[in-house]
């Protein structure tokens, strides 16, 4: 049986560093995808624009490694519980 995520390490994982959360969840590529993209955030906060979308981003990894874990977790309780 597979291994339970935890919706509220991964959320808090992804609040340290955006993309760690959904790593911790087997979206390796989704998580690179948003470190990736943060670091291109980070490094437009020079043209001011990085200000707008570098929070936005941020809470929609928080917000989607917690979903993706309760998701995963509710996938393998009805597969494993059929």
């Amino acid at each position: 049986m597979p291994t339970q995520k935890s919706p509220g390490v991964s959320a808090v994982l992804s609040a340290l560093i955006n993309g760690l959360g959904q790593i911790y969840n087997g979206q390796i590529l989704k998580g690179v995808i948003i470190m990736i993209l943060q670091l291109i955030n980070g490094a437009l906060t020079v043209i001011l624009i990085g200000y707008l979308f570098l929070p936005l981003v941020w809470l929609y990894a928080v917000i989607d490694a917690y979903r993706s874990a309760e998701k995963i977790n509710k996938r393998n309780f009805r597969k494993y519980n059929m």
